[in-house]
């Protein structure tokens, strides 16, 4: 077994609420509410000693709305923790995953002691917007109505990368620059998506989720989800020559949760928290927006170049798939097969679903909870980043046999 020191930084009790499908069963609840869900849920599990010590709520989110500003603290308050503060952060689909770095860094500078970590996301419920014109008075014209969610896509990578497509643009200029074959990305999408089911049907996803209500399993897998059928979609971007991406193979808009306490193994101890992982590493990197979806590559070779490690050390890979073309790019240059029994075991973006400021903490939860379960030691979570970035961390199974 790993022998834990007192300063190393540990996540407890990672939990998460099943993901929602877009205009799904959790449409009709506020993301504040979904992510209270999963505080309540941690609060419950540690007992009222760790909850008197909570020092900050840091949540990530990629469509923030005017209704639950600061989502940490409004969610601190609505579950009953009026001495805890509370921010939002946004590296965007890196949410997640940065918000519990952040929560990291700070107790390993001694900011802190002891955070509520993690991400939340109601891509359901992402605002229209109008013209500013509208709040000084328009006396004629016609006012057009904006959705947010594709709006931020075009312009993710600010004025000097237009990228008209959105996403689904940086996703086939990798499928072009890589010679991705469309069969490929359907290949890998089925599988996506009965790995996911698989998982689903034998409880696997039992102890991370946490119910919503009536809600207690992941609405965005698709069993009868075949090669075959996704062949049949029409690509997305249906002007551009040789154009494969579909919405069969990428991955959804959707609702979720997720989030899990962050400290020093000593606070742990202190607290009676019980350490799922811990966290050795990560690294955020810039790619050029037009390829974002490479993002993970750079992150990953920073993070495992610091901690001396490389991709055979893991046991576990938790690669985000934006889209499948991205993911099989991120495995080209891995010189990985998408076969490889230690990608994405549950499934992922494809089929679990993409809801942003969830998936990176999303991840995690998954991540440690199969890591205990398996026995393996080290896991891998990265993710490509709208605008042009990527994020990954290093996970390490105290319970693992080193």
């Amino acid at each position: 077994m790993t022998s834990l020191q007192p300063t190393d930084i540990v996540l407890s009790h990672p939990l998460r609420t099943p993901v929602g499908r877009y205009g799904g069963s959790l449409a009709g609840v506020p993301v504040q509410d979904l992510a209270r869900t999963v505080v309540d849920a941690l609060l419950e599990a540690a007992g009222p000693e760790a909850r008197d010590a909570v020092d900050d709520l840091i949540l990530g989110q990629s469509s923030p709305n005017g209704a639950a500003p600061a989502l940490g603290r409004v969610v601190a308050l609505d579950a009953g923790l009026d001495h805890v503060p509370g921010m939002q952060l946004d590296r965007r689909c890196g949410s997640g995953l940065q918000a519990i770095t952040t929560a990291a860094a700070h107790i390993a500078a001694g900011a802190a002691d002891l955070i509520i970590a993690g991400g939340a996301e109601s891509m359901s419920r992402a605002e229209y917007s109008v013209d500013h014109r509208i709040r000084w008075g328009v006396k004629g014209g016609d006012l057009t109505l904006h959705d947010r969610l594709a709006e931020a896509r075009a312009t993710a990578g600010g004025r000097h990368h237009p990228i008209p497509g959105g996403m689904i643009e940086t996703a086939e200029n990798l499928r072009a620059e890589y010679d991705i074959p469309r069969e490929e990305q359907d290949a890998l999408s089925a599988a996506s998506h009965a790995r996911a089911v698989a998982a689903r049907g034998d409880g696997r996803f039992a102890e991370e989720i946490v119910p919503v209500g009536d809600v207690t399993e992941d609405e965005h897998p698709r069993p009868d989800s075949t090669t075959e059928k996704l062949a049949r979609l029409r690509p997305v971007m249906k002007n551009l020559d040789g154009a494969t991406v579909t919405a069969g193979n990428a991955s959804g808009q959707n609702d979720g949760a997720a989030a899990m306490f962050v400290s020093t193994a000593a606070t742990a101890e202190k607290l009676g928290l019980q350490p799922s992982v811990v966290l050795r590493g990560w690294a955020v990197a810039a790619v050029e927006p037009e390829r974002m979806g490479i993002g993970p590559v750079p992150a990953s070779r920073k993070v495992l170049e610091r901690l001396g490690l490389s991709l055979e050390d893991m046991d576990l890979i938790e690669l985000n798939e934006a889209f499948a073309a991205q993911a099989l790019a991120v495995l080209r240059e891995w010189g990985l097969d998408a076969e490889d029994p230690r990608l994405n075991p549950q499934g992922s973006g494809i089929s679990l679903g993409h809801p942003v400021g969830a998936t990176g903490a999303r991840l995690v939860v998954t991540a440690s909870h199969h890591l205990r379960r398996t026995g393996g030691r080290y896991g891998l979570v990265t993710m490509c980043i709208g605008g042009g970035q990527g994020i990954a961390a290093v996970l390490e199974n105290p319970e693992a046999r080193a």
